[in-house]
């Protein structure tokens, strides 16, 4: 029953976003698609092991079908993920709901990912790892918060909508809600990974 008004609620609050953040024209269409970028931006789902390229969990495969049920609505024109099992099974139920293709980018390149967004606009899930997701949002001009806590939470569901004029940050949760996450955590590994030895959890 809670999880199912949390869903609710959550499913709630984008809609009431979107419909404040889409820009209308004089004419009272929507505005120029290039005009206008939101990107949704997650963790991959809970991984069956700590090897370096494992499968997602039991857990996992759950919250990657909830991640595409909680954006059945937000109209994903493209889904992105690094190269890794874990990362592209989370992107593959979104990619596979809207009919679309996973885009794999460097995630030791985030700068190269975020021009590419800016520059083509529209609405896309990109699909990271602990470090990688904070940092892209940074790089993006939104406000990444608090360090994901690498152990054990992959509920974070970040929403970026970048105009011309300004960058917004709404931070959600989905799926099963990660307990027991530490109050004190800062913002401390969100250097971008640069070199082929950095993690990506």
């Amino acid at each position: 029953m809670l999880t199912r008004l949390f869903y609710s609620v959550m499913v709630l609050s984008m809609a009431v976003f979107f419909w404040g953040c889409t820009p209308v024209s004089d004419n009272g269409e929507s505005g120029n698609k290039g005009d206008l970028l939101v990107v949704f931006l997650v963790r991959h789902a809970e991984k069956v092991d700590q090897s370096m390229d494992p499968d997602l969990s039991e857990d996992g495969y759950l919250r990657a079908e909830e991640l595409a049920m909680t954006l059945a609505d937000a109209n994903i024109e493209q889904v992105h993920s690094s190269g890794f099992i874990r990362t592209k099974l989370t992107a593959k139920p979104v990619a596979e709901r809207f009919g679309l293709e996973i885009d794999l980018y460097n995630p030791k390149d985030l700068y190269t990912l975020a021009d590419q967004l800016k520059a083509v606009g529209g609405r896309h899930l990109v699909v990271g790892h602990s470090n990688t997701t904070p940092a892209l949002v940074d790089i993006l001009g939104g406000e990444p918060g608090s360090a994901i806590e690498e152990k054990n939470e992959y509920d974070r569901l970040y929403i970026l909508t970048l105009t011309k004029d300004e960058v917004s940050t709404v931070l959600l949760r989905y799926g099963k809600p990660c307990s027991s996450l530490p109050s004190n955590i800062s913002a401390s590994s969100l250097d971008v990974p640069q070199t082929s030895g950095s993690a990506l959890n």
